[in-house]
């Protein structure tokens, strides 16, 4: 029986979705006017691994996360570049497809754009006005009125007068109340601008996703998700606008990823401790870093550092040693373990308690390669098909356990392997345990079984 924590009603609860065994899945997508951090990688590790999950479960889900393509940060950047907005979203939205691919993320079923959802934005906005939960400012700007939604504030839990203490209009708004939040903005020259009933201008950020949503999965859909730093105003304002706008609910289910600091401090570019993924990619395999981002709880806070990176290689080093020389079954046949990693998925995803799991198959696994290789080779298949739910361990255990493809340094650890097999074939002990000994002070294991020796670096 699956529980979720739901940011909504801060409690786990029992998940049943709107029609049977289908769920309709919304994930705030990047904003794409820069690279990637390792924030947006945390954000979308966590959603890869639930879909995963889900599908692996039997539900057939249908996993929708935004681009967004026109915003203010794009304007901004792109005349900073003195280049067109559509090379810039361009070229960073094919740049995240590579980096998202590398960290093994599935595609999403829909990734919808901002721009290409204009007509229901629009149509989002004159319902709202309609309504009276909007308005048009003097400067042409329509507004959300947030105090006429009365339970503003539910999902971050904000109170209204304590918002109103910090709240201020700026000298190009022109707004009723402080607290009210743009949906249109009129058009300025040279920005990009589309034609409404409400004349010239362009969506504001948060209106996006209540009509891309609507747009790929209806009016009510199962669950939401981003990163905690959306809840508010983000998500809160996206309920506020859908609620009213449609008459019934928006998601049922709120699902929120902690966020990552560095070295203990909180991830910011003014304290110059911002880590972009490609610069990330360049110093750890991606496995290394998805095993990292997967191995907390996905609402917990995580720290980014060498050192737990390195704990991170040194854990899938555990698990791809356990498998190295064993040669899996064809068939798969599920024991207690996989009952019990299924156990952890289902109270609320808890990926540490599953992996937990599979290092208890691995220390099985290492007996049985001695004792019983056909019993040896259905646990490998096992502890293969569950990692593979988490998107870890899709690699080849001897390349990985060897570090990369330094074909150099392959061929003459192979030789050196083999001089030392004829070496005890001639009952040269000494000269094996030498080469062995040479290799060990280069960082090289070496691991004898029945069916040959392999290596990996230590």
């Amino acid at each position: 029986m699956l529980k979720i924590y739901n940011s909504l009603t801060r409690e786990k609860q029992i998940f049943t979705p709107l029609i049977p065994k289908k769920i309709n899945l919304y994930v705030c997508g990047v904003t794409v006017y820069d690279y990637c951090h390792i924030g947006h990688a945390r954000t979308y590790t966590t959603f890869d691994v639930i879909v995963r999950f889900l599908r692996w479960q039997g539900y057939a889900v249908t996993y929708v996360r935004n681009i967004t393509d026109i915003d203010d940060k794009i304007i901004k950047r792109a005349a900073e570049n003195k280049e067109s907005i559509q090379n810039l979203v361009s070229r960073f939205t094919e740049i995240m497809h590579e980096e998202f691919k590398n960290l093994n993320f599935l595609p999403p079923d829909l990734e919808p754009t901002a721009t290409g959802a204009i007509p229901e934005i629009i149509e989002l906005v004159q319902k709202l006005i309609q309504k009276n939960f909007a308005y048009q400012a003097k400067n042409n700007d329509i507004y959300y009125r947030v105090r006429k939604f009365e339970s503003y504030g539910k999902l971050s839990g904000q109170n209204l007068e304590n918002l109103q203490i910090g709240a201020r209009i700026l000298p190009d708004e022109d707004k009723e109340d402080a607290l009210d939040f743009v949906l249109w903005k009129s058009a300025k020259p040279g920005e990009p601008a589309w034609e409404s009933p409400f004349g010239l201008g362009r969506p504001g950020w948060h209106i996006e996703c209540s009509a891309m949503s609507k747009k790929c999965l209806g009016e009510t859909f199962d669950i939401h998700g981003g990163g905690s730093d959306l809840t508010f105003p983000h998500h809160e304002n996206e309920i506020a606008q859908s609620v009213a706008a449609n008459d019934c609910d928006f998601a049922r289910y709120w699902i929120h990823s902690g966020m990552v600091q560095i070295n203990d401090e909180k991830m910011s570019k003014s304290l110059g401790n911002f880590f972009i993924i490609r610069d990330v990619l360049k110093e750890y395999p991606a496995e290394i870093i998805r095993y990292f981002l997967t191995s907390s709880h996905y609402r917990t806070q995580i720290n980014y550092s060498k050192e737990n990176l390195d704990n991170a290689k040194a854990s899938l080093t555990r698990l791809y040693t356990a498998l190295l020389g064993v040669k899996r079954s064809e068939k798969l046949k599920p024991s207690e373990f996989t009952q019990r990693f299924i156990t952890a998925m289902e109270d609320d995803f808890n990926v540490p308690e599953a992996i937990a799991v599979l290092f208890d198959m691995a220390r099985e696994l290492n007996k049985l390669k001695n004792i019983d290789l056909i019993q040896a080779g259905l646990l490998a298949k096992e502890l293969l098909a569950l990692g593979n739910i988490l998107g870890l361990l899709n690699s080849d255990p001897e390349k990985f356990l060897q570090g990369g493809n330094n074909s150099q340094e392959d061929f003459a650890i192979q030789v050196l392997i083999h001089e030392r097999a004829e070496a005890k074939k001639s009952k040269d002990f000494a000269r094996a345990d030498q080469i062995r000994k040479n290799l060990l002070d280069q960082g090289i294991i070496l691991e004898d079984s029945p069916s040959g020796t392999t290596w990996r670096k230590n």
